[in-house]
């Protein structure tokens, strides 16, 4: 799973915003407040991985210029 600039870029900033989410989290499960604590690191989680996932409406130009590209150009490996 190769990253663009951008995509690092992003993923960093929701990890600035997850990680102490997740540690909240973590904190709250080891003072035995389970429901929360579970609560605080499921949320983490899809902080992280919802946007990987998920279709955005300002993702959806950049898919279509994408299927038009790939279409009009082809790959060194695939006219052999």
């Amino acid at each position: 799973m190769r990253l663009g600039i951008l995509e690092m870029i992003g993923l960093g900033a929701t990890l600035i915003f997850a990680i102490p989410v997740g540690i909240f989290g973590l904190t709250l499960l080891a003072d035995g407040r389970m429901t929360l604590g579970g609560g605080m690191v499921a949320l983490a989680i899809l902080m992280v991985a919802l946007p990987k996932f998920l279709t955005m409406p300002q993702d959806i130009p950049a898919m279509a210029v994408e299927k038009v590209v790939g279409s009009a150009t082809k790959d060194p490996d695939e006219e052999e």
